[in-house]
């Protein structure tokens, strides 16, 4: 589908570009979900619970395919930059929504750090000559470029780095289902022989499956960003309901598709499983070169993520800023119609982060990588009380002419709510992410108490409230 809002002058009412086209927001829906962390981190999970890992991924995917409805459900009705935030603002008071945008866009400049970090290590192993800090600094500046040039750029990249990871996902799932069947020559079928053979289903018991849920759960978060970058499309609506509905194949086929390939090829416990699962499916299979094809597939996810927490930290940033709940110069337009400020600011803050995951690794960056633990968690949980009272302030009307709405209502919102409150709980209760709920909780309840104060203090102008009047509700959610 053509475009048919020029990336010229600023729009009249907020200037995003409306460019990114059907093809960018379904690849930017799918990239959401599959990230390194599934094809690098599922192995620690896998050592966890054993086979029984399904089971934990199949709970975790449930709770976020209902998050995903509730916030299809607002963000199809009036898609905004600031998506959940600007929900929570709308539903819980600027404070909520001053709170959940900054530590969204604090998770995600972290993100970046991080991911830089990762793929510079990647790109070290193969040209070793060059310092690694330097790919970082590349992969920094790469990544920035595309941000500032156009909103199209970034969903070019985005485009074609998620259909790298799809085009891997689908030959890996169809090579082990051949495998599985016995039609790959020289590897037997194992039929069921290493899901129930080594120790039973769930050899280290069902706590460890409960368990397994913390460690699965962040995998997910990523899916939302679709709505975000929905607001820069020309048609957000279709675009949401789109994502929103592709939610559940997408968690079906390349999560639990992929993790039930390499539990049933191979033993659970296995040293290969818990370094690189899928490297140690490949390997079976006979395929050479496969540390180097999973390098080449864990760089295309690295980048990815690194150029849409670029783009998501700075469109949350933008959107705050609009709503006088950050510097009002990062709401500045370029022609092109992206916010640079925002994107700078987010990238001088991704910067300092890489520079001290070299400085000082175990100290400063091991303090800021824990803050950001449970942001994902206090996220989902805002959006499922958004969802309960934005839906319980409309009337009948207004929730029959909904183009998407969360089944079974209030009773799954509320289910979903306990499900996020458990999960908080269990972080708290388990030795290895207690560290990172602790500093996490810190960093929420010191944004919390600049987010009561901010309202209180400085009152949003009428003309900007989310509570003024429908119509300007509506032209907000048209920026």
């Amino acid at each position: 589908m053509s475009t048919s809002t020029p990336a010229g002058p600023p729009a009249p009412h907020g200037g995003l570009a409306k460019t990114l086209k059907p093809r960018h927001l379904s690849m930017i829906a799918i990239a959401g979900v599959i990230g390194a962390g599934l094809f690098v981190g599922s192995g620690v999970a896998i050592q966890q619970a054993g086979p029984a890992i399904l089971l934990a991924y199949a709970a975790a995917g449930v709770v976020v395919v209902f998050v995903m409805r509730m916030l299809g459900e607002m963000a199809a009705a009036h898609p905004e930059t600031g998506s959940f935030s600007a929900y929570a603002d709308k539903a819980l008071g600027r404070w909520a929504g001053f709170s959940i945008g900054w530590l969204y866009a604090w998770f995600w400049i972290i993100v970046v750090g991080i991911e830089a970090t990762a793929g510079a290590a990647i790109v070290h192993r193969w040209a070793p000559g060059v310092e690694q800090w330097v790919w970082a600094l590349l992969l920094m500046v790469l990544l920035t470029l595309t941000n500032v040039v156009s909103v199209k750029s970034y969903g070019e990249f985005e485009f074609w780095f998620a259909s790298v990871k799809v085009t891997a996902i689908v030959l890996f799932l169809v090579l082990g289902v051949l495998a599985i069947a016995g039609l790959v020559p020289g590897v037997a079928a194992p039929g069921t022989d290493h899901l129930v053979g080594h120790g039973g289903f769930a050899p280290n018991g069902w706590s460890a499956v409960a368990s397994g849920i913390l460690v699965v759960v962040f995998s997910f978060f990523g899916a939302e960003i679709a709505t975000i970058a929905a607001g820069e499309s020309e048609q957000p609506e279709k675009a949401v309901k789109k994502a929103v509905n592709s939610t559940v194949w997408r968690i079906l086929l390349f999560y639990i598709g992929s993790i039930a390939v390499v539990v049933t090829l191979l033993p659970w416990d296995d040293a290969s499983v818990a370094k690189s699962p899928y490297v140690a499916v490949i390997e079976r299979l006979g395929i050479p070169g496969a540390a180097t094809i999973m390098d080449v597939v864990v760089l295309t996810s690295v980048l990815s993520c690194l150029n849409s927490g670029l783009y998501t930290a700075s469109r949350m940033l933008f959107s705050l800023s609009e709503r006088r709940d950050a510097p009002r110069s990062l709401s500045g337009i370029s022609r092109s119609g992206v916010p640079v400020a925002a994107v700078l600011a987010a990238t001088v803050v991704g910067f300092l982060t890489v520079g001290l995951n070299y400085l000082a690794p175990e100290a400063v960056f091991l303090f800021l990588v824990n803050t950001s633990g449970a942001i994902a968690l206090f996220v989902w949980l805002v959006i499922c009380l958004s969802q309960l009272v934005l839906r319980r302030r409309m009337d009948a009307q207004e929730q029959a002419r909904l183009p998407v709405r969360m089944w079974a209502f209030p009773y799954l919102t509320w289910a979903t709510v306990a499900a996020i409150g458990a999960m908080l709980v269990g972080m708290f209760v388990l030795d290895a992410t207690r560290e990172s709920a602790w500093a996490s909780t810190g960093l929420a309840a010191v944004v919390v108490a600049l987010g009561v104060r901010q309202q209180r203090r400085a009152p949003r102008p009428a003309a900007l409230s989310p509570h003024a009047a429908p119509a300007e509700e509506t032209s907000g959610a048209r920026r």
